[in-house]
């Protein structure tokens, strides 16, 4: 199987409720960067809500979404926590945790009533967050001139890469090139500069694209 090259995660958390037979289902994503911090969201969220009767829950990990976890905190077993897992990875997602907190309304849904309810409750949660992509990539960090700064920064989005800059006498400019277009951005830096300027390439990185 191919690496890892690219994944997509939450910009920021995001909320949705939905009713079902009086029954209130509360969704909450947020983007999670470990099991623990994942864990702690979820007691947060059961401390918010005391009252409710489960709190059912599914996480993703890792660029390659390989560590998957989800509970159904009481419903039947694959009702809750296995539907709403399925929206996560259904939207290729990772580095994301979704909790649907349940208030019971006094009326059974039944098992297929209850996945339909918790697979709502995580994709409305879903479709009200924004999403990034981050792609693995190779900071190429240089100190250049103003002018030399702003022609390879217009290079950089003509090739679609992403920069950062910090401006005092000179700019401090890192420039981050897919790993495969090294050679294409030591080149570009070449040729801009006359080969005045010299670029350190660092260990490759997550950046936001």
């Amino acid at each position: 199987m191919a690496e890892t090259q690219e994944y997509r995660t939450l910009r920021g958390a995001a909320e949705a409720e939905i009713e079902i037979k009086h029954s209130r289902f509360l969704g909450l994503v947020a983007p999670v960067a470990s099991e623990e911090e994942a864990r702690t969201l979820i007691a947060q969220r059961r401390s918010a809500h005391p009252k409710a009767r489960h709190h059912c829950t599914a996480f993703v990990l890792d660029p390659d979404a390989r560590t998957r976890r989800f509970s159904d905190d009481g419903e039947p077993a694959g009702t809750a926590g296995a539907p709403i897992l399925d929206v996560l990875t259904g939207r290729d997602l990772t580095y994301v945790l979704c909790v649907v907190t349940r208030y019971f309304g006094g009326t059974l849904l039944g098992a297929g009533g209850l996945v339909r309810a918790y697979g709502e409750a995580a994709s409305a949660a879903a479709d009200a967050a924004r999403i990034d992509t981050f792609a693995e990539r190779t900071p190429l960090t240089l100190t250049a001139d103003y002018a030399l700064a702003a022609a390879l920064e217009r290079a950089a989005r003509s090739a679609g890469w992403s920069t950062e800059a910090e401006y005092g006498a000179e700019v401090a400019l890192t420039l981050f090139v897919p790993p495969a277009e090294l050679d294409s951005g030591l080149r570009t830096l070449a040729d801009l500069s006359a080969g005045s300027a010299e670029a350190t390439a660092g260990e490759n990185v997550w950046a936001r694209v």
